[in-house]
């Protein structure tokens, strides 16, 4: 059994196994792998799609999870998430996801932990983003994404349809392509350091090999690579 195994029976995984073995297999990188540090947390979660890692980290034992997400009909969904105990821990907000962050920085808002789930790869302002999330004095970022197998600190710019619910959101009215930034490793490290955290990543190789269904991207050699980083304030 795995924590997202009700998925199944929503409309947008609906006989979909592979999205639904993909969405366990991260869990147990991205969440259960944090369990420490998530119990009792107040957690921010960026670009919450249909409220799905919100939801998730409620079921770790969040105290509460406030989620941003820029279109309205994805946060629709969340109502049909099957636990009601876990839904009333989270709050959802539609909003840009940079002008959420500054009104909570703007309030003095803080958070035990931040997720930067599946949004990283589909911004250009990749350091605007994290001195944000920064000023919110998380004791744990969380980041996955795709990553560029570069041996150099480069961030690679591509065009991203904006009418894929996967892609970026509109940056501007009406917009149908984006401009967005794919970072490298190396340029994730570079900026972990420069804003005063040590950086962690996760060894996706660990995970065995003959359980890997949905998540190919985890294990390319060339072109990117999708990883999950931890970031922790430097002593």
């Amino acid at each position: 059994m795995g924590f997202f195994d009700f998925l199944s029976g929503m409309e947008l995984y609906e006989n979909d196994e592979g999205s639904v073995a993909r969405m366990n297999t991260r869990h147990k990188h991205l969440i259960q792998l944090f369990g420490e540090e998530i119990k009792d947390a107040k957690v921010f979660d960026i670009a919450s799609h249909d409220g799905r890692w919100a939801y998730a980290f409620a079921g770790a034992g969040a105290k509460q999870v406030v989620g941003v997400e820029a279109r309205q009909h994805l946060i629709d969904l969340f109502k049909k998430y099957p636990d009601a105990k876990l839904r009333n821990k989270v709050e959802l907000r539609c909003n840009d996801l940079f002008k959420e962050l500054e009104a909570e920085v703007e309030k003095g808002e803080t958070y035990d932990v931040v997720s930067v789930f599946g949004i990283f790869y589909h911004i250009m302002d990749h350091m605007r983003l994290l001195k944000l999330v920064r000023a919110l004095k998380p004791k744990l970022i969380i980041v996955d994404s795709e990553f560029m197998v570069r041996p150099g600190a480069i961030i690679r710019m591509v065009r991203e349809k904006t009418d894929k619910r996967l892609n970026a959101a509109p940056q501007i009215e009406g917009q149908e392509v984006a401009a967005v930034g794919y970072p490298s490793y190396k340029a994730m490290d570079m900026m972990a350091d420069v804003l005063g955290y040590d950086i962690e990543w996760v060894d996706w190789d660990l995970h065995p090999a003959g359980d890997r269904v949905g998540v190919h991207d985890y294990y390319r050699d060339t072109g990117k690579r999708r990883g999950t980083c931890a970031l922790w304030p430097k002593k």
